[in-house]
């Protein structure tokens, strides 16, 4: 696989949807056709190491083409892309961890040759982590995991009892991360969950609470799910929701922050299409409003850039992916305000692009980590360590 070619052809796809815009901008559910084009093209299995045929080499050398994907892809549709970038998000923390020390290592291994066969075999991966009343926070789970004393050979060997408010892709997803507390211990651990196929009815251990009914990403299905009983396999290095956090955290700060980034330059460029031909006209408010605009979303690419950086340079970067994606969540939100006041009182319509995209854009802010963790991570890094006392 070729990352050029790769992406010769998801921006193809990203093309086509975006021609049909209007009526994808509007749309509530996701179609199975459009991840089907999606593997056509290669987005799936990219991810795959380069020895089973996809892109990945290692997190310095593969985050940018694997980000840049989703980035082209946002452009032609915003939810799909954001689907789309929880897949290889949950795979890096197989692919980031390439080895775990200890007695761990060899179980490790062969989860993670089984879990990119599930790939190579046409999954696509989700995940469903946030719990009601929880902030976003994972260490705070309240979801029960108990062994199921049926289980045998390779099967999940683990049931597991909660409430989970955002199954990213519901439907479409083969495989969903999750978090959950096991039975005897004190803090939660990653597992995945095999996702039945719909209805989520609760006969296959998968109830629907609620479908996803969001003002932006529309259509990402982001269904809230009660898990009853439902097989689930433990990570196979227990015990390390933080570690694997820390190795991954910076590759998934970087997807969904090119995302955003996606979806803010398809409306800059819009825009700038729509009021070229009235530029003369605008008024003062309107040029400086449009000039601010521009600056914004330039600003956000450097920060995308900075996090990109960051990570090409084989030091710790989950700091950096903090700062730039807490800072494009800002810069978004704002540059697509004043986008809309500029573009004028048709933003409002549901015919136009821009509410959606404005709308689109503030998801940023919610994911991993949220506002309220990601902002605990920069007064962390922001404030000094006391000095130790002689």
């Amino acid at each position: 696989m070729d990352a050029d070619g790769v992406q010769r052809r998801v921006a193809g796809v990203a093309e086509g949807f975006a021609r049909d815009r209007r009526d994808r901008l509007g749309r509530t559910s996701l179609h199975r056709e459009d991840f089907d084009a999606l593997s056509d093209a290669g987005l799936r299995t990219a991810i795959l190491p380069e020895r089973r045929g996809g892109l990945w080499r290692d997190l310095r050398s593969s985050a940018r083409p694997l980000c840049e994907l989703h980035r082209v892809l946002a452009q032609g549709d915003p939810s799909v892309a954001l689907v789309c970038s929880m897949h290889p998000s949950v795979l890096a923390f197989w692919l980031a961890m390439d080895q775990v020390p200890g007695d761990d290592g060899p179980a490790w291994e062969r989860q993670r040759e089984q879990v990119l066969d599930t790939v190579a075999d046409g999954a696509w991966w989700g995940t469903a982590t946030s719990e009601p009343g929880t902030g976003g926070d994972v260490t705070r789970s309240r979801a029960v995991a108990r062994r199921d004393g049926n289980a045998g050979g390779d099967a999940p060997g683990w049931r597991i009892e909660g409430q989970k408010h955002f199954g990213s892709g519901s439907g479409m997803t083969s495989f969903m991360l999750t978090t959950a507390v096991a039975e005897g211990e004190d803090g939660p651990d990653w597992f995945y969950v095999p996702m039945p196929p719909e209805p989520f009815d609760g006969r296959a251990g998968v109830r629907l609470l609620a479908a996803w009914d969001g003002h932006g990403m529309l259509a990402t299905q982001s269904h809230a799910l009660a898990l009853e009983g439902v097989p689930a396999h433990r990570v196979a290095w227990p015990g390390h929701l933080q570690d694997l956090i820390a190795a991954a955290a910076p590759f998934f700060g970087a997807l969904f922050s090119a995302v955003v980034l996606g979806v803010l330059q398809s409306a800059v460029e819009a825009a700038r299409a729509q009021l070229a031909p009235r530029a003369e006209a605008l008024r003062a408010f309107e040029r400086v409003e449009w000039a601010q605009a521009e600056l914004e979303a330039w600003t956000a690419e450097q920060a995308y850039e900075g996090i990109l950086r960051a990570i090409e340079s084989g030091r710790p970067a989950r700091g950096a992916a903090v700062r730039g994606k807490t800072a494009i969540a800002q810069l978004a939100e704002s540059s697509m305000t004043r986008v809309c006041r500029v573009v004028g009182g048709g933003t409002f319509a549901r015919s136009s692009p821009f509410g959606a995209w404005f709308e689109d854009v503030r998801a940023l802010g919610f994911l991993r980590p949220p506002w309220g963790l990601a902002y605990d991570s920069l007064f962390a890094e922001a404030t000094p360590a006391p000095a130790e006392s002689a």
